[in-house]
């Protein structure tokens, strides 16, 4: 499966901007996908997942009530809207993929070594 992110920018605080992962060799309808972000000097960090099988969703605490994830099926697609963009939301984006019906529980979806395939990256800088 490979996985093409895109939309990243330079934004300000506040705004919003939604990001984009295209999959191909693999459809993201058959397995749990999500978002990463990885800040200069940090860790790699989950933000957000979506189950294969239910459609439910996870988010890290820092991003609930600011972000969300979807998915479109038909374009074979997620997408990570985010919202109310604040400077500590700076980072390069990553979206990932776990195998192909795969069950995650909701321990699962903010452990990176369970997704086996990930995009390159899209920069999202948030200026204060």
């Amino acid at each position: 499966v490979q996985l093409q992110a895109s939309g990243g920018g330079l934004v300000q605080t506040g705004d919003s901007v939604r990001l984009s992962c295209a999959a191909s060799g693999g459809t993201v309808s058959s397995r749990t996908m999500a978002w990463f972000r990885q800040a200069p000097g940090k860790e790699r960090e989950s933000v957000a997942a979506i189950n294969w099988n239910r459609g439910s969703t996870y988010y890290a605490d820092s991003v609930k009530g600011r972000f969300t994830v979807s998915r479109d099926n038909a374009k074979n697609t997620i997408y990570l809207q985010m919202n109310s963009l604040k400077p500590e939301d700076t980072a390069v984006y990553y979206c990932a993929a776990g195998r192909g019906n795969v069950y995650f529980s909701d321990n699962d979806y903010r452990k990176r070594e369970l997704y086996t395939y990930w995009g390159q990256g899209t920069q999202v800088t948030v200026s204060s």
